[in-house]
């Protein structure tokens, strides 16, 4: 099938590994011309450097396409970050293709840059960086840059476990340049036990969802209106393979449909600290990121009074409230879950009134429409200074235009 230019969303199931080579594969198998591919790597010089080779296989029973990069140097040198990187400045790729395919090696190469101890320039990739790497990245930008999804999840890859040979030697897996990118773009690592040793998910395959996808859980809801498998090459004890699911487009403004967003909720029952006490910690953690703080009276253990107190975080910034909590407040304990929320797309603005301007948000609902609210601090300031009431500062603001020049956000 030929894959519509406004596809939907885009899902990325990966039950036993992730990797450069099987994500442009199940590209592939979803429809996306070979000539998407390899238009891109001549541009790059790579033409004469690299044959693709696609065939349609097969993996514990289960069909699928198996990408073999073959490459056509007798003696591939190690490639610096910045060898590829002017290789790929001094190209004549599509602006919003370069800026994917240099996201995706600039966080490689940090990574590798930490875990060795060096400067991001001074990185040379081994095995990363030889040839199919360049042919990995560079073909799954072009296929994403072609099928234009307006949101792309991943499941959790998993981590695998045991050791690894590479070009330092033996390695524990995760390998050290996967972890880092793991903790630099807070993408979470499955734990699998049940799976095979060695290493499942490649530095490459990481690098590429870390960079390209929004979030790490599957969509809530989901109509696939496309399939792709992608083969990878170790024999495994079950089915070695990526699919890509490509939804239906949901909306004729896919682009601003609400987004669903990971929280942590952290939670503590305290009943030996006095309101000044609390007062206090709720401001220490809004300052240390939370997303909002919530707290109400309960009756706790011996008949004591407590306060429960609630902060909604990120899960980047998770990890600071929780030294947030233990610094600022009495508790010895937290309790902690993972939960989400759905967010419709804002953006600020103003309304002009007969008694002067008023910041305010836009909101934009899901059947189209777009609400408008001033904000409160606004109204109270304005109302001091012109002597105007909250109420009719509220039915001038109702009767004002939204004027914006921000675009929307979530």
């Amino acid at each position: 099938m030929t894959p519509d230019a406004t596809a939907g969303s885009l899902h990325i199931d990966c039950p036993t590994g992730l990797a450069g080579d099987m994500l442009l594969a199940a590209l592939l198998d979803l429809g996306v011309p070979l000539e998407v591919i390899k238009a891109p790597l001549a541009q790059l010089g790579l033409k004469d450097l690299v044959r693709l080779d696609v065939e349609e296989a097969r993996s514990g029973g289960l069909r699928g396409r198996r990408l073999n990069v073959v490459g056509l140097e007798p003696d591939p040198p190690h490639r610096h970050w910045a060898e590829i990187r002017d290789r790929l400045q001094n190209s004549s790729l599509e602006p919003k293709l370069l800026h994917m395919v240099l996201a995706v090696f600039t966080a490689l190469a940090e990574a590798e840059a930490t875990v060795h101890g060096q400067t991001p320039e001074s990185v040379h990739f081994h095995e990363v960086g030889a040839i199919d790497a360049l042919v990995d990245v560079v073909g799954v930008c072009a296929a994403i840059h072609h099928l234009v999804p307006y949101r792309i999840s991943c499941a959790p890859p998993p981590a695998g476990h045991g050791s690894v040979t590479t070009a330092h030697g033996l390695l524990p897996v995760p390998v050290p340049a996967v972890l880092e990118l793991a903790r630099a773009h807070q993408v979470p690592l499955r734990h699998d036990p049940s799976l095979p040793e060695g290493e499942l998910t490649t530095p490459t395959g990481l690098a590429l969802v870390s960079v390209l996808a929004e979030r790490f859980t599957a969509p809530p809801l989901f109509t696939a209106s496309a399939i792709g498998i992608g083969l990878g090459h170790r024999r495994l004890d079950r089915p070695n393979l990526v699919r890509l699911c490509l939804g239906q487009g949901e909306s004729s403004t896919p682009e601003l449909e609400p987004r669903w967003q990971p929280l942590v909720v952290q939670e503590a029952w305290i009943d030996d600290a006095s309101a000044e006490d609390i007062a206090w910690l709720l401001d220490r953690l809004r300052q240390a990121g939370a997303l909002d703080v919530a707290c109400q009276s309960l009756q706790m253990k011996k008949g004591r009074s407590g306060v429960a107190v609630t902060a909604l975080a990120t899960t980047e910034h998770a990890p600071q409230l929780r030294r947030t909590w233990f610094e600022a407040g009495p508790s010895i304990g937290l309790r902690e879950r993972q939960q989400g929320r759905w967010l419709l797309p804002r953006r600020a603005g103003t309304l002009s009134t007969p008694w002067g301007v008023l910041t305010a948000k836009q909101v934009r609902r899901p059947d189209g429409r777009c609400t408008v609210k001033p904000e409160a601090d606004a109204l109270q300031r304005l109302s001091q200074a012109s002597g105007c009431s909250i109420a009719d500062l509220r039915v001038a603001a109702q009767a004002a235009s939204f004027e914006s020049e921000e675009p929307w956000t979530w």
